[in-house]
């Protein structure tokens, strides 16, 4: 293993082009890379998902590969300054490994934890999970994933028996006749995805958005249900109710092809639009006209995102909207269903393949005997020396430097300084580990906190799949190697593996990775044994699952039955219930947190983009201008968030798109403006989904 790869290419060569996808959000946009010259352009390409079109941050993707804050160099803590300082991948990859060996053997196999990320290719997000289980043999694994879908992941397991976040081509949203969107906003999040709404108003369609705030998205609605925030399982059991009331529900469907019909109509009972109305804040007759557009338009989609499911009862809520979809008899038609917005690059394909706490490759479950021991026999080990399952993300960041916990920590494809909940604790468990290693390709501010830091590939430098928010297995392809001093993901994880002494291959080379993970994931929920690269090329993407190469893919599920025992969707009665922390006299605003059109998850990348930076140059509060009449304050004054666990300072913006016992902040900076100091890090008690979307705070004018 050198320490450097191979040069890109140099001035003067014949023009490079690739096709492949935006490295950002889980709509996985096609473009096209052309490198001249040592510059790479990002070009259009017509694909399925954006038609051709790409927001800003995909225009200007390619902006990173020759930043000047670009890590080329692997850095080590120099234990005299105390200070990160240049190293060798020899010194770099020797402290890693000596200080993985010393902390085992001192505590354990379980004292040394991995967190991956959702960006990652899932070649690497199999990678990282063998290499959690096989390597190091702990059962710490789990990923930044669990702040995206998991509570959509664990409803959809338990009503559907398969966890795809759209079961249906993303094309589907133009046929809808009508499209109810929940805490969504594409408008701003992913923005190429408006062209199928688009495509669905022109058709004459009606779109409904569920959303606190007047958003970019709600702002195209047909209509806007401005709810509190966290009564959106209220609501969804509101809208049951008036579809039972109105004779709306498709009871040959749910005889046929359902079960527990009885237990989920005897709860919505009690869900009477005029109380509800009081609970929620949305007017009777906007319930009503929402039940009623769903039901009577021959074609209806229902979509989940982050604003419903951050909550620590989530996955209650998207099952509240999944018995919605059952009990209409939409799931399996084309043109309707129940669907989730996914958001990370690779959140589907990402828990898939095993760096998810409890599941192996293909989505097994990794207490299944059967599927403990398929992939031990893929990976050439016993099934004895197969961990257990670890826990949860924010109980694994929780426990790190801890008595019990963990006291190393690998940190792939995160930044959970600035993403994780109630970040100014797990910051400072973050400084209590005796080992933290962090690959990245720039300082972040995890980096920052680190023992040693290794610079990784970025998309356009290494090959790879990538499977989007449709379950369409995609092909990333390297335009360029990367520049000399740094690795790929699966180099510096193939060599760990080699310094650990691990008996079970490991290799760099995508390829042969996937064609492992197709061999481990074969007879698997998620199974991609009929996926191959030549498939994806001839074709531009495959469907999963897909278990043999010669049958076809499957872009749409449910059409005749459920992936479940008997064949059938399971209805599940829940019950609203309050957030994990309401309002007070103390505390008496709710805070809800969100993405903004220019910036992406921690920012660690797109805060470096110039023109990102110039669209979305700083932190905001968002308040409603009563609100801020109330507390003395004008447009663009510091203001000071103040929660039980933390606070955040940054400037206030003025807008009576906002409800006015509500104030919003976009979570993409860090140190004072930092959202997640804020944020409560209550979790469901299914998915292990912390409460991002709300939390009791108070707002003042800060001081100078």
């Amino acid at each position: 293993m050198t320490d450097g790869a191979r040069p890109a290419t140099a001035p003067g060569d014949s023009p490079r082009e690739a096709a492949t996808h935006c490295p950002y959000c889980a709509l996985q946009c096609g473009m096209t890379l052309r490198e001249t010259g040592g510059r790479v352009e990002v070009l259009p390409r017509d694909f399925p998902t954006n038609r051709g079109g790409l927001c800003q941050k995909g225009w200007t993707a390619a902006e990173l590969l020759d930043h000047p804050d670009r890590l080329t160099t692997p850095l080590v803590r120099d234990a005299g300054t105390g200070q990160l300082r240049p190293a060798s991948w020899a010194e770099a990859m020797e402290r890693v490994a000596g200080g993985v060996r010393a902390v085992q053997d001192r505590h354990g196999r379980d004292a040394v934890a991995v967190f991956g990320g959702g960006g990652l290719t899932n070649e690497k997000a199999y990678a990282l999970g063998k290499f959690a289980r096989v390597a190091l043999r702990t059962r710490h694994v789990d990923y930044n994933g669990r702040w995206c879908m998991s509570s959509a992941a664990a409803a959809g397991n338990r009503a559907f028996g398969v966890d795809r976040g759209l079961p249906f081509p993303l094309a589907d949203l133009g046929r809808a006749r009508t499209l109810l969107m929940v805490g969504a906003n594409p408008a701003e999040t992913m923005p190429p995805l408006m062209r199928h709404v688009a495509d669905q108003q022109a058709a004459g369609g009606t779109l409904i958005v569920v959303d606190p705030r007047a958003t970019a998205t709600a702002r195209q609605a047909d209509l806007h249900l401005q709810p509190v925030p966290g009564t959106d399982l209220a609501l969804a059991n509101a809208l049951l109710h008036i579809a039972l009331t109105e004779g709306y529900v498709d009871r040959a469907y749910v005889a046929e092809r359902t079960t527990g019909f009885d237990e989920v109509r005897r709860t919505v009972a009690g869900y009477w639009p005029a109380e509800v109305e009081r609970l929620t804040g949305v007017p009777v007759a906007d319930l009503e006209a929402t039940a009623r557009a769903l039901a009577t338009a021959g074609g209806a989609i229902i979509l989940t995102a982050r604003g419903a499911e951050q909550h620590a009862k989530g996955v209650d809520t998207v099952t509240a909207f999944i018995n919605l979809a059952l009990a209409l008899g939409l799931p399996g038609r084309p043109g309707s269903g129940y669907g989730c917005l996914t958001g990370q690059g690779n959140g589907q394909g990402g828990r898939e393949h095993g760096q998810k706490a409890d599941q192996l490759p293909g989505y097994r479950s990794i207490t299944d005997p059967a599927a403990r021991a398929h992939v031990a026999g893929v990976w050439g080990v016993s099934t004895d020396e197969l961990p257990g399952p670890g826990v949860p993300a924010y109980q694994l960041l929780d426990s790190l430097g801890t008595p019990a916990g963990p006291k190393a920590l690998l940190v792939f494809g995160s930044n959970p300084v600035v993403s994780a909940p109630r970040a100014t604790r797990v910051e400072g468990r973050l400084r209590d580990l005796d080992l933290l290693v962090v690959a990245d390709l720039v300082r972040s501010e995890t980096a920052e906190l680190a023992d040693v830091v290794l610079p990784t590939a970025q998309w356009a430098e290494e090959d790879g799949t990538m499977t989007n928010l449709e379950g369409r297995v995609l092909r990333r392809r390297a335009v360029r190697t990367p520049p000399p001093g740094v690795r790929t993901d699966l180099a510096i994880i193939a060599d760990l593996a080699d310094r650990l002494g691990a008996k079970a291959g490991f290799g760099d080379d995508p390829a042969e990775v996937f064609g492992e993970l197709r061999r481990a994931s074969a007879g698997g929920v998620a199974d991609y044994a009929g996926v191959s690269y030549d498939r994806i090329d001839a074709t531009g993407g495959v469907f999963w699952p897909c278990p043999d190469p010669a049958a076809p893919d499957t872009p749409r599920l449910f059409a005749d039955a459920f992936p479940t025992p008997d064949g059938r969707a399971r209805f599940r009665a829940v019950d609203h219930r309050p957030a994990a922390e309401e309002v007070c006299a103390e505390y008496p605003l709710r805070l809800t947190t969100g993405r903004v059109l220019a910036q992406y998850q921690s920012g660690a990348q797109t805060r470096r983009v110039p023109a990102l930076r110039r669209a979305a140059p700083r932190a905001f509060v968002e308040l409603h201008p009563d609100l801020a009449a109330r507390l003395g304050v004008g447009d663009g004054e510091d203001v000071r968030v103040t929660s039980r666990r933390g606070e955040l300072r940054a400037p206030a913006r003025l807008t009576p798109t906002i409800r006015p016992d509500t104030v919003f902040a976009p979570f993409h900076w860090g140190g004072a403006a930092r959202a997640n100091s804020v944020t409560n890090d209550a979790v469901d008690p299914v998915s292990g989904m912390p409460e991002f979307k709300i939390c009791a705070v108070r707002v003042e004018r800060a001081q100078p």
